[in-house]
């Protein structure tokens, strides 16, 4: 079973195909997908997409949606996690993070945003996947402040002392497009130096394309289908099997994502019963 655990299948621009998007993915052996919200007003869609498509979910407001957002959508965050939570595709308080690369930003109402997001995850027990560019050490220490059951360090690109700062405060690092440049040597080196236990793979579709999309041309949106690809490009880093890193990504999204665990089983559990019926 491949994971992509971090995709925007909600996003615009997937409205025109994303039938047949999911099609493709399924055909490239990628079973689920997890979809981070990212502002309010996608809660609802990025739900019901989820819903449609057998994915999982989660719901943040994104550091690059700050400015078009109010903070009494922290409230309407709250709620909407009440209201989730008896929904077992429901896995995760994200996107959430720090921007600290996009021109333009607030960087103290990044951080409020960010800190009261954090809170919310805490109350509830929840994970979060977390969007990091150029802020390792901002959300690190927010993190101290404010900690959290793990998840997802989204995108990592980061040094080796905050990688293992990550990995003890309970996150995965998450390798996707970026992994596959030949110029992201950093980025190669932690694919394939990292614990086992310490990664997962993700697209960020519609975003972050993989080297043969970029040299092919053309349209550069990224599609979950390409996971595929990332996966033989992390088994050839590691030196291991394909099949490998799909299994060693699908035990790392479940301990990243305990919720994404349980429901995963509780459907393996329904087929196997359904079968034998």
């Amino acid at each position: 079973m491949l994971i992509d655990t971090h995709c925007h299948l909600d996003a615009d621009e997937f409205d025109a195909d994303r039938d047949a998007v999911v099609a493709r993915a399924r055909a490239a052996g990628v079973a689920m997908m997890v979809l981070p919200a990212a502002h309010v007003g996608h809660f609802a869609q990025t739900a019901e997409i989820a819903r449609r498509y057998g994915c999982a979910y989660a719901f943040g407001i994104h550091p690059l949606w700050i400015d078009r957002s109010r903070e009494d959508d922290i409230g309407a965050l709250r709620a909407a996690v009440a209201a989730a939570i008896d929904d077992p595709r429901f896995v995760a308080v994200g996107e959430v993070g720090l921007d600290f690369y996009a021109p333009g930003l607030d960087t103290a109402r990044q951080e409020w945003f960010y800190r009261e997001q954090l809170k919310i995850a805490r109350d509830f027990e929840l994970p979060v996947i977390l969007h990091v560019r150029r802020s390792q050490d901002a959300l690190l220490k927010y993190l101290r402040l404010h900690p959290v059951a793990g998840g997802i360090a989204h995108a990592f690109n980061g040094s080796d002392d905050q990688a293992q700062r990550f990995l003890k405060a309970g996150f995965r690092l998450g390798f996707g497009g970026a992994m596959t440049y030949d110029g992201s040597l950093r980025i190669r080196r932690f694919a394939a130096t990292l614990p086992d236990d310490a990664w997962v793979i993700e697209t960020d579709a519609p975003d972050i394309p993989p080297q043969w999309l970029r040299q092919a041309g053309g349209t550069l949106r990224n599609e979950p289908a390409e996971l595929a690809r990332i996966a033989e490009t992390m088994a050839q880093l590691r030196g291991v099997a394909i099949g490998e890193v799909a299994e060693r990504n699908r035990r790392n999204a479940c301990a990243a994502l305990p919720r994404l665990a349980r429901w995963l089983a509780a459907a393996s559990g329904a087929a196997q019963g359904a079968e034998a019926r």
